[in-house]
């Protein structure tokens, strides 16, 4: 899974690694992404832990957040 290899190069704690995998699931449920070596889901998990410095917002928040800052369709 990406998003756990670019977890594992930054220091975060147990509930904002919680909260970014929680992220990342719902942002590939949305996309309808199921392929985890699809390079675009390297870009979504990118998109959440750099977006994820800015606030505090959940885990779907920041999942629509992600979503709209890389301009992806989804619904």
């Amino acid at each position: 899974m990406p998003i756990n290899r670019l977890i594992a190069q930054g220091s975060f704690d147990r509930a904002e690694i919680e909260r970014l995998q929680q992220a990342f699931e719902i942002t590939l449920k949305a996309l309808g992404l199921v392929d985890r070596s699809d390079p675009l889901t390297e870009m979504v998990a990118r998109k959440i832990i750099e977006i994820s410095g800015i606030g505090k917002d959940d885990a779907a928040q920041l999942s629509a957040r992600a979503i709209k800052e890389l301009g992806l369709p989804y619904g």
